[in-house]
C-alpha cells in the first residue's frame, strides 16, 4: 500500500542494535539509545523535503495532467514505521511499540522537559496543510482565475442594467417628443406638398411659354436681312423642327389663349422655312447646272462628261455647310429610306409639298444637263445597228443606259437620303418622279430606253426581239452565286431590268407574236400540195408536217426562249392563241382534205400534226426539244393518258361510239379556252386517234372477211397501213406501235360487238 520510501525518516533501532552485536567494535562504548541522530532530525528533514518536491513541480506553465499519488500523512508515517519494528519482534509488539513511542519522546537535553502529545498532534497538522497546500496548488490558480471572471462578468451585468435604463428613458423621451411634435410634422408635409405642386406648375408654364416666345425668335430670324443664307447653317434644320413643334403644341391645346393667332402665324413662318429651303435648293442647282454646261460645252471627251455630269455635280451640290443635311431633315420628316409616304405624321402636306417641288426641280434640272448624253448614246445605238448588228447594239445600249440610271439612283439618294424604289402608292417618290416627263433615264421613268428599243423592234424580226429580251432575263437574273455583300449594284440592275421587261418589253413582245401569228398563221396561205404528207427529213420528226404547224413550233420555241418559263407555260395567252390557231387551220386543211378528196388520210393528218404540236407543248413545260430533235420523245408519256384501257375502262361495249372521248362532244377552235387548252387538246387527239382505228379497222375487217365492198385483199390493206405509218413517223417506232395496237384494239372490240349481236 505504501512505497519504502515512505518509511526511511523512522529511525530503526532494532535494526541497529542488531548490527552492532554482529560487529567488533573493540573498547568503544555503545550509543545511547536517547541521544537523538547527528545532523538534523527527522521531522526537519520531513518538512524540508515536502517544500523542495512541490517546488520541482512548479513551473511558468499548467502542469502536464497526470494522476497524482496521495500525499501520506504523518500518522500514516508512525504507523509504518511500528509496522516494521513489529515484523522485526513479533513476539514483543506490544512492548516495544511501547518503548518506541516512549524514545520518541525522550529528548537528549537531560534538562529539558518532554512536550506534551498535543504539540505532536499540532506538528502533524501543519504538515498536513503544507502537504494539501502543495498539491491543490494548481487548482488554487483556477479558482483565482475564476473568481476574477466572476467580478467582470458582474460588473458586465451592472453597466448592462445601467445602459438598459438610460435607453428606456431616452426611448420615453422621444414618445414624449413625437407626441408635442406631430402637428409641427403635418404642417410640414403640406408645405411641402405645396412647394411641389408649385414647382410642376411652374415648369408647365414655364413649357407652354416657350411655345409662346418661340414666336418671336424665329419672325425676328426669317424677317432679318440675309434669312435666304440661314439654309446653308445647321441651325436651320432645328429651327423647322421647333417651328413645327410648335405648330402640333397649339392643335393639341385649342383652348389656350390666343391659340388660333398663334397657330396661323407659325404656319405661316413653316411654310416660309420650306420656300426659302426651296429656293436656296433651286439657287444652288442653277449654279451647278451652269458651270456643268458650261464645261461639256468645251469638252469633247466622254470620260470627261461623265465625270462632269456626275462627280463634278456632287461636288458642287456638297459644298455647302448644311444644305444638304437640311434637306434629308425636310424629305425623312414625310418619306421612309425607300421613298413611301407617311401620312400619320402632323403637317404632313406642307412637308410633302415642299419635298415634292425640290424633286421635280432637280429631275429637270439633271435633265437638262444630260440631255447631251443622252443624245450621244441613242446617236452610238443607231450607228451600232448599221455596223454591227441589231442583238450587239442593243445590248451594248442597254448595258450603257442600266449603267446612267444606277449613276442618277445614286446621286438621287445623295441629294435627298431617300431611294425611289419601285411603289404603285400614288403618294410615294416613285410615282412622283414618274410623272416627270424626261428625255434621260433615271429610277422612275425608263420609258425614254424602252421608247428607243421599242422603236428598233418595231422594224425587226421577231427572232432578234426575242434573242435581246431572252439576253435580258438571263443576263440580269437572279443568281445563286450572287453575295450579298458585293451584288448591291447587280440588285439594283436586276430592279431596273425588271422593271423594263414587265412594263415595257414584254408587252411588246406579247403584241409582237400577235401580229406574227394572225401574219404567219391565221392569214397564211399555203398550196395542196402542202397537205401531203411527205417522209421525214434527216430524222426530224416535225420536218414533214404542215407548214403552217411547223411555223407554230417556230414560234412556241422562240417565245420560250425569250419569256422565263414561269411566263410561257402558265396560262400564257400567246401560247394559247398559237395552239388555236393551228388547230384552226388543222381543222381547216383536214375538211379540205375530205372535201377534195386528196390521197392524204385526213385522220392520219391530224394525228400527226396534233401530236407535234402536244409534244411542243410538253417541252416547253419539261424541257427544250432542241436538244433532242429526232424523236418525240414525249409520246409514251401522252400515250398513257390517251389509251382507252386507262380512259374507259374497257369493258366489252361502246357507248354511242365514243370509245376514247371523255365529254362526247367535238372539240374545236372556237371552244377551246386558255384554262382547258392541255385537256381539250388531249380530247382532240382522242377523237382523231380513233376517226383513224375505226376506218382502218373497217378495212381491216372487210378484206379479211373478203365482202362485197372489199377491193383490196388484207395483205394489200395491212401494206398500205404501214407505208402511211412508216410515211408519216418515220424512225419513230413507238408511234407506229402504239397506232396499229389501237386499230388491233378496236378491230377486236368491233368483232366482239358485231358477234354478241
Amino acid at each position: 500500500m505504501y512505497e519504502d520510501a515512505w518509511y526511511s525518516f523512522v529511525p530503526e533501532a532494532t535494526g541497529k542494535h542488531a548490527a552492532s552485536k554482529g560487529a567488533s567494535h573493540g573498547h568503544k562504548r555503545n550509543e545511547s539509545l536517547l541521544q537523538q541522530p547527528n545532523g538534523v532530525g527527522k521531522d526537519q528533514q520531513v518538512s524540508q523535503s515536502v517544500p523542495r518536491a512541490v517546488s520541482t513541480e512548479e513551473g511558468n506553465g499548467p502542469p502536464e495532467a497526470s494522476v497524482l499519488r496521495r500525499a501520506v500523512s504523518c500518522a500514516d508515517c508512525r504507523q509504518a514505521h511500528n509496522a516494521g519494528q513489529l515484523a522485526a519482534t513479533p513476539k514483543k509488539q506490544s512492548t516495544r511499540r511501547n518503548r518506541n513511542w516512549e524514545a520518541l519522546t525522550l529528548n537528549t537535553d537531560a534538562n529539558h522537559t518532554p512536550k506534551p502529545y498535543k504539540a505532536d498532534l499540532q506538528t502533524n497538522d501543519t504538515y498536513n496543510e503544507q502537504l494539501l497546500n502543495a498539491s491543490q496548488q494548481e487548482y488554487l490558480l483556477y479558482r483565482d482565475q475564476l473568481s476574477l471572471t466572476e467580478r467582470h462578468l458582474d460588473g458586465l451585468i451592472t453597466d448592462a442594467n445601467a445602459t438598459l435604463e438610460l435607453l428606456s428613458k431616452l426611448s420615453n423621451s422621444f414618445q414624449s417628443v413625437e407626441a408635442q411634435t406631430s402637428t409641427f410634422q403635418a404642417q410640414c408635409e403640406e408645405v411641402l406638398t405645396e412647394q411641389t405642386r408649385l414647382e410642376k406648375l411652374a415648369d408647365e408654364v414655364g413649357t407652354d411659354y416657350y411655345y409662346y416666345s418661340y414666336l418671336e425668335n424665329a419672325t425676328r430670324r426669317l424677317n432679318a436681312p440675309g434669312a435666304g443664307r440661314l439654309v446653308d447653317d445647321e441651325s436651320f434644320g432645328d429651327m423647322v423642327e421647333n417651328i413645327d413643334a410648335c405648330v402640333a403644341f397649339m392643335e393639341d391645346h385649342e383652348t389656350y389663349r390666343e391659340r388660333d393667332a398663334y397657330l396661323a402665324r407659325y404656319n405661316a413662318l413653316l411654310t416660309k422655312c420650306l420656300h426659302l429651303l426651296d429656293h436656296g435648293f433651286t439657287t444652288r442647282l442653277e449654279k451647278a447646272s451652269s458651270d456643268i454646261a458650261r464645261q461639256l460645252s468645251a469638252t469633247k471627251s466622254e470620260s470627261t462628261r461623265h465625270a462632269l455630269v456626275y462627280g463634278r455635280f456632287e461636288e458642287m451640290l456638297s459644298d455647302s455647310y448644311a444644305l444638304l443635311p437640311n434637306i434629308h431633315k425636310v424629305t425623312r420628316r414625310v418619306y421612309d429610306q425607300y421613298g413611301r409616304f407617311d401620312s400619320g405624321i402632323r403637317n404632313s402636306s406642307i412637308f410633302s409639298s415642299s419635298t415634292l417641288s425640290m424633286l421635280r426641280t432637280y429631275i429637270t434640272t439633271r435633265d437638262r444637263d444630260t440631255k447631251t448624253l443622252t443624245l450621244r448614246d441613242v446617236e452610238e445605238y443607231q450607228r451600232e445597228i448599221k455596223d454591227l448588228s441589231l442583238e450587239t447594239a442593243s445590248r451594248n445600249y442597254i448595258k450603257q443606259t442600266l449603267e446612267r440610271v444606277h449613276n442618277e439612283n445614286s446621286l438621287f439618294v445623295k441629294v435627298f437620303n431617300i431611294e425611289p424604289t419601285w411603289n404603285t402608292a400614288q403618294d410615294s417618290v416613285f410615282q412622283s418622279i414618274k410623272t416627270v416627263h424626261t428625255t434621260m433615264v433615271h429610277p422612275g421613268n425608263l420609258q425614254p430606253m424602252a421608247a428607243q428599243l421599242q422603236a428598233v423592234f418595231a422594224t425587226a424580226d421577231i427572232q432578234s426581239v426575242c434573242n435581246v429580251v431572252g439576253w435580258i432575263a438571263n443576263e440580269y437574273g437572279i443568281s445563286e452565286n450572287d453575295e450579298e455583300e458585293d451584288a448591291i449594284a447587280p440588285k439594283q440592275y436586276r430592279e431596273y431590268a425588271a422593271r423594263l421587261l414587265v412594263d415595257h418589253l414584254w408587252p411588246f413582245v406579247d403584241n409582237a407574236f400577235e401580229a406574227e401569228i394572225s401574219k404567219s398563221i391565221t392569214k397564211g396561205t399555203v398550196t395542196d400540195d402542202a397537205l401531203k404528207i411527205g417522209p421525214v427529213v434527216d430524222g426530224v420528226s416535225s420536218s414533214n408536217a404542215y407548214p403552217l404547224v411547223q411555223k407554230a413550233v417556230e414560234l412556241l420555241r422562240m417565245f420560250d426562249h425569250a419569256m422565263p418559263k414561269e411566263r410561257s407555260s402558265q396560262n400564257s395567252q400567246v401560247v394559247f392563241r398559237v395552239v388555236r390557231e393551228t388547230i384552226q387551220v388543222l381543222q381547216q386543211a383536214s375538211s379540205r382534205i375530205q372535201a377534195q378528196k386528196l390521197p392524204t388520210d385526213a385522220e392520219l393528218f391530224l394525228v400527226k400534226n396534233l401530236l407535234i404540236i402536244k409534244n411542243e407543248l410538253l417541252s416547253l413545260e419539261i424541257g427544250d426539244i432542241r436538244s433532242r430533235p429526232a424523236a418525240m420523245q414525249h409520246f409514251g408519256q401522252m400515250w398513257e393518258t390517251l389509251s382507252p384501257q386507262n380512259l374507259v375502262g374497257f369493258v366489252g361495249t361502246f357507248l354511242g361510239g365514243h370509245l376514247w372521248s371523255r365529254s362526247g362532244g367535238t372539240v374545236t377552235a372556237k371552244t377551246l379556252t386558255v384554262e382547258d387548252m392541255n385537256e381539250q387538246l388531249d380530247e382532240l387527239l382522242r377523237q382523231s386517234i380513233y376517226g383513224l382505228a375505226r376506218r382502218w379497222a373497217g378495212r381491216v375487217r372487210d378484206a379479211s372477211q373478203g365482202g362485197g365492198s372489199a377491193k383490196k385483199t388484207l395483205a394489200q390493206v395491212e401494206d398500205e397501213l404501214e407505208k402511211a405509218l412508216q410515211t408519216a413517223f418515220s424512225n419513230q417506232p413507238e408511234v407506229v406501235g402504239k397506232l396499229k395496237e389501237a386499230i388491233a384494239f378496236y378491230e377486236e372490240d368491233a368483232a366482239a360487238r358485231s358477234g354478241k349481236r
